[in-house]
């Protein structure tokens, strides 16, 4: 009776180790944030109840746009596609930091390269290009960003001086673009380049 007394408790233990305490550990800071409805605003301008939402967002993912719940930094952000909410890393580009992380110091220039994210897509629809490789070893898709008035904010966040160049094979689609604008943003002394 005994043994089965202490068998009981280690199962107890080890089903809290594996199955309970991995969710206290993904409450981090970096969760996306639900939709907040008063944000959402349709093209026709009429605000939308969340059934709705959620089928627009479904049938816009076909089309690869998401909405934007969450800016993290100047190169990474939450979106909600109607069915999952996940961190999309924009290829091609490396912002500075906003925190130190993963061995990255935070970095001259973060605030101001988040903020100018955040102003250009927090709250709103974006299109996704993908490359060859769909996502990175930290399970966040990898994508070229383009706003719905058709700026390409990878290119656009190198060349105002809001990130670097920053790629790796296969996805090497916009490279040569990347570096031109960088050498344009170095030559003018902008963002990251004026420190």
């Amino acid at each position: 009776m005994k043994k089965l007394v202490r068998f009981r408790k280690r199962w107890q233990i080890l089903v809290a180790i594996f199955f309970i305490l991995p969710l206290f550990i993904n409450c981090g800071s970096e969760q996306p944030t639900e939709v907040n409805q008063q944000h959402f605003i349709s093209a026709s301008g009429e605000g939308k109840s969340t059934a709705p939402l959620q089928e627009e967002m479904i049938n816009r993912w076909q089309q690869k746009e998401v909405y934007v719940t969450k800016v993290i930094d100047g190169d990474t952000f939450w979106v909600n596609n109607g069915s999952e909410k996940f961190k999309v890393r924009f290829i091609g580009i490396d912002a500075p930091e906003t925190r130190n992380s993963r061995g990255k110091l935070k970095g001259p220039y973060a605030k101001e390269a988040k903020e100018y994210v955040q102003k250009l897509t927090e709250n709103k629809w974006v299109k996704l290009e993908l490359d060859v490789q769909k996502k990175d070893r930290y399970r966040r898709m990898l994508a070229y960003i383009y706003l719905l008035d058709g700026t390409f904010l990878n290119a656009d966040l190198v060349k105002g001086g809001f990130a670097v160049v920053d790629t790796y094979p296969p996805n090497v689609k916009h490279t040569a673009l990347f570096v031109k604008l960088q050498h344009e943003a170095r030559e003018s002394k902008k963002g990251v380049w004026a420190y």
